[in-house]
């Protein structure tokens, strides 16, 4: 099974590597080579989009785990309550757990989009490049949010699966591994701490004040 899962990465990679080289000889054979240079592309790419970027990751990113989480977690519960039907009340906090990791990241959405203004395309080089790093800070944040929650409801769903086991065999350990439970859901918010840090005096507008 992992020689075929091999196979199929290495094949893929081969014609991405294919088609890499082809689309760079046809941009050199062409002489529109300078177009391959990465300074052109972050220049020629609409701030709004990388902050928009930015947005849509908190957002779907930090859903994606939740769903994730909860799916790990729901699962473990129901089988575990088929035996010890007393486990599904209290596990229900394992659950709430997760479902906050999305809270998480539409809370940080909400703040981003409040440093989004529009801005004029005449306006000073000033102004466009303090717009251009602003949305690089709001695209570089909403990765931070996404990727710290996607783990964090991950975490949450493995750990919350053992407790609803550990819960149904003793009831003992729920307390113990609830422990672990709330240290793992601490991610989602260092993440959100991280963002805060990431977008300050990032504000997109005809200002340079934020």
């Amino acid at each position: 099974m992992l020689d075929r899962i091999y196979y199929s990465l290495h094949k893929d990679f081969a014609c991405f590597r294919l088609w890499f080289v082809c689309i760079v000889l046809y941009y050199m054979l062409t002489g529109r080579g300078y177009q391959i240079d990465v300074e052109w592309f972050f220049n020629s790419t609409s701030p709004y989009m990388w902050a928009g970027l930015g947005i849509a990751l908190a957002i779907s990113l930090s859903v994606v785990g939740a769903a994730w989480g909860i799916f790990l977690t729901g699962t473990s519960i129901i089988g575990g309550g088929v035996k010890a039907p007393r486990i599904k009340t209290r596990n229900l906090i394992s659950i709430i757990f997760c479902e906050a990791v999305a809270i998480y990241g539409i809370i940080m959405a909400i703040v981003l989009m409040g440093k989004m203004g529009s801005f004029s395309a005449d306006a000073s080089y000033a102004v466009l490049e303090h717009n251009r790093k602003s949305a690089y800070l709001l695209f570089g944040a909403g990765l931070t949010v996404g990727l710290s929650n996607l783990a964090c409801g991950v975490c949450v769903g493995i750990v919350g699966s053992g407790a609803a086991l550990a819960d149904a065999q003793n009831p003992a350990l729920f307390v113990k591994i609830l422990i672990v439970e709330i240290f793992g859901s601490a991610i989602g918010l260092f993440g959100i701490i991280i963002a805060i840090i990431q977008t300050k005096g990032a504000g997109m507008g005809d200002s340079l004040t934020t």
